[in-house]
């Protein structure tokens, strides 16, 4: 089966997402951190994606989220130990793009 654009875009920007809670110190930041990061790395995401995302990302248990209850929608989101063994190429998940040799 042939994947559409727009699927390897969010198999992409999942990969990236764990790669970047993967080199902050204790493993974590928030969502709109996380968004700002993907901006900054051309990364084409809306928040809603973003959200999305995370989401998928729990569900398939690469991601712990925390809401916070102080903002709405906010969350406070730490890469699980089989997050981090995809990010860093040594598990592979559909859904998630496989990182290339840095």
């Amino acid at each position: 089966m042939t994947k559409t654009f727009a699927e390897r875009l969010r198999e992409d920007r999942r990969l990236v997402m764990l790669r970047l809670l993967s080199e902050q110190p204790g493993y974590r930041m928030n969502s709109s951190n996380l968004h700002a990061g993907l901006h900054h790395l051309a990364v084409a995401a809306t928040r809603d994606d973003v959200a999305t995302d995370l989401h998928w990302l729990k569900d398939q248990g690469m991601v712990l989220l925390e809401p916070v209850p102080e903002v709405p929608s906010l969350y406070l989101v730490t890469i699980t130990a089989r997050g981090g063994d995809v990010a860093a190429g040594h598990a592979n998940v559909p859904g998630i793009s496989r990182p290339t040799p840095r």
